[in-house]
């Protein structure tokens, strides 16, 4: 029998979620749950599954064995708490939360349950990424010294809801939301955790009380330095990642491919064939649960991204380095 399979909260990345499910037998969307009633019956009449305007209700009736939490930071605590006293599996979009306090609650609970907990770290399922992995990992181009990641994107935009741009609600602004898809990658592609950071973020949004970009110099416990510059103002838009090795260079657009520099100019390498990585992800978590084993962004990994970040948001006030909690 497939796993039953939860949603709650019916913005744009729970269709990324609905649609690798209807790819997989192992799955199977019952329901989602949303406070917008519009937003909530669009996705359930499209999926054909069921609407609940009240996740709690959602879960008690449908006794889903994996919920996917899709909600706005400040609400991921408690209802990850919640779902893990109800016995659910959690996959719980990233970041995991606010703070590393709320992270440890999350922590305690989903440990209590005994179910287990996937932050939504996709960066670890593009396929060019896991590309770009095993060439570090191959040692091919020897030592990696650095990386630079730059990400570009308009942040500010009508269409992002009011409360992306409220930091007691969101945690910050684009380094909480996309800075930490940086750390993460870096962390990720490295085999290692950040241990110090200095940085200066800029708060000249048009909208909200959240910065707008940042630019971070970091540490890992690797010995890797890397820069990430990120920009939510008016411009071009960029995602890309650059790594720096002994005998050559790595071009990584996550989107697009890898390049490969060994001799003064980027070729291309050949794109290679991979699944959905919300297919790859949830494929993570059923091993998971099946083997008693840890995801690869099991909550303790995704602890150490939110600790990094707050790092950041440390140094930033103070003007200082600061050293990244590694309890």
């Amino acid at each position: 029998m497939p796993y039953r399979v939860a949603i709650i909260g019916a913005g744009i990345i729970s269709r990324n979620h609905l649609n690798a499910m209807k790819q997989m037998t192992a799955l199977r969307a019952v329901a989602v749950a949303d406070i917008d009633e519009m937003r909530g019956r669009t996705v359930s009449e499209e999926y054909s599954i069921a609407y609940y305007d009240n996740y709690r209700e959602m879960i008690l009736t449908e006794q889903p064995e994996i919920a996917i939490l899709a909600l706005p930071h400040f609400l991921h605590e408690e209802c990850a708490v919640w779902c893990a006293a109800q016995g659910c599996h959690l996959l719980l979009e990233k970041p995991m939360a606010l703070n590393i306090q709320q992270c440890d609650a999350i922590l305690e609970a989903v440990k209590a349950a005994g179910v287990k907990l996937m932050v939504g770290h996709t960066q670890h399922y593009w396929p060019a990424n896991l590309q770009a992995k095993a060439l570090i990992d191959s040692g091919e181009l020897g030592k990696l010294i650095a990386i630079h990641d730059t990400r570009h994107v308009y942040y500010f935009s009508d269409s992002r809801p009011d409360w992306f741009l409220d930091k007691e609600k969101a945690g910050g602004g684009i380094m909480m939301n996309l800075g930490a898809h940086s750390i993460d990658k870096i962390q990720w592609l490295t085999r290692s955790r950040v241990t110090k950071v200095k940085a200066s973020l800029s708060y000249e949004g048009v909208r909200g009380n959240v910065e707008g970009s940042g630019c971070i110099f970091l540490e890992t416990t690797k010995g890797v330095t890397g820069i990430v510059v990120q920009s939510g103002y008016a411009g071009v838009p960029k995602d890309e990642t650059e790594l720096i090795f002994e005998r050559g260079m790595i071009r990584l657009i996550s989107a697009r491919g890898v390049w490969i520099n060994r001799v003064g100019q980027y070729v291309m390498l050949e794109p290679q064939v991979s699944s959905d990585p919300f297919v790859l992800q949830f494929e993570d978590l059923l091993q998971a649960i099946e083997q008693d084993a840890e995801t690869d962004s099991s909550g303790e990994y995704a602890r150490s991204v939110i600790a990094a970040l707050e790092a950041v948001y440390r140094s930033d006030e103070t003007g200082v380095e600061q050293t990244v909690d590694g309890e």
